[in-house]
């Protein structure tokens, strides 16, 4: 029986799981692969919509109930935060280093790009928050629709294009406040549809395959990346799958409680059971 796998069309998305998907590893059941933001699977996995899903760490103290976090997959590592992005105004002059009673743009109100952007925000609220779909906050904010912009992935190596401005990188921010790398997303597996031992298993099989022949995803990566250039996509996949693809690790683990275990007490998420035999991977 084919298990639904929800993944967003992010090259580092598609390299994981090309083998996966294309009934490369051994022993795992046909998958049937839905791509979407991830904006849009952190909704859907509330509903239980799909068997493996990739979502935002940001989402885990409401998905924790009815799904296992698996320990690798993910995307988290050092030097690949989200940016917050601004422009320079109308007549030239320098881009703005305030935002408060800004409106800015962001891709989703569960992603750890908007909690990263709150916690960092703390004190100095934006007047609006849009949640807009990831490939319209770029030229969104260059039109000057938004303020400011929260982007992620690709947007590193190509917001100059668009004529704006890091105000910050919130990944830079992170690492130098706890010395951790940062948690972005995450993989589950829904409770009672798949056993999380096996998922994993296939998973990091999938991963081993894209590393040991980069070549045999290459049209498939392409095909849905949003950023067709090869130079850019062989930087995004770089950059986000790492030795956390692999294996999130005590490094891993200790990002991914820092995040939710600071946004807890700010009042941000719900608590969640600090106990990794119960809240993460039971």
């Amino acid at each position: 029986m084919a298990l639904s796998l929800a993944i967003s069309p992010c090259p580092n998305d598609t390299f994981v799981f090309h083998a996966l998907v294309h009934g490369r590893v051994p022993g795992a059941p046909p998958i049937e692969v839905t791509y979407a933001d991830v904006d849009v699977t952190n909704t859907a996995a509330e509903r239980g919509a799909f068997d493996l899903v990739k979502v935002s760490y940001a989402a885990l103290p409401w998905l924790l109930d009815d799904y296992h976090l698996l320990p690798c997959g993910g995307a988290l590592g050092r030097g690949c935060g989200p940016l917050v992005l601004t422009r320079s105004d109308r007549d030239g002059g320098p881009a703005r280093v305030d935002l408060t009673g800004a409106t800015v743009a962001v891709p989703g109100d569960r992603t750890t790009a908007y909690l990263l952007f709150r916690l960092w925000a703390a004190g100095r609220t934006p007047r609006r928050i849009e949640v807009v779909p990831f490939h319209e906050i770029m030229p969104g904010v260059a039109a000057g629709r938004y303020d400011a912009g929260l982007v992620i992935h690709e947007a590193r190596f190509t917001y100059p294009r668009h004529g704006l401005t890091a105000l910050v990188d919130l990944g830079e921010w992170w690492e130098a406040d706890t010395g951790l790398p940062i948690p972005l997303g995450a993989i589950l597996a829904r409770r009672g549809a798949v056993d999380p031992q096996q998922a994993a298993g296939w998973i990091r099989d999938s991963v081993r395959r894209a590393w040991a022949d980069p070549a045999a995803s290459r049209a498939y990566v392409l095909a849905h990346a949003q950023e067709m250039e090869p130079d850019v996509v062989d930087r995004h996949i770089g950059l986000y799958v790492n030795e956390f693809t692999a294996e999130l690790g005590e490094a891993g683990f200790a990002a991914v409680e820092a995040l939710l275990g600071r946004a807890a007490d700010a009042g941000l998420v719900p608590q969640t059971s600090s106990s990794r035999a119960t809240a993460w991977t039971s």
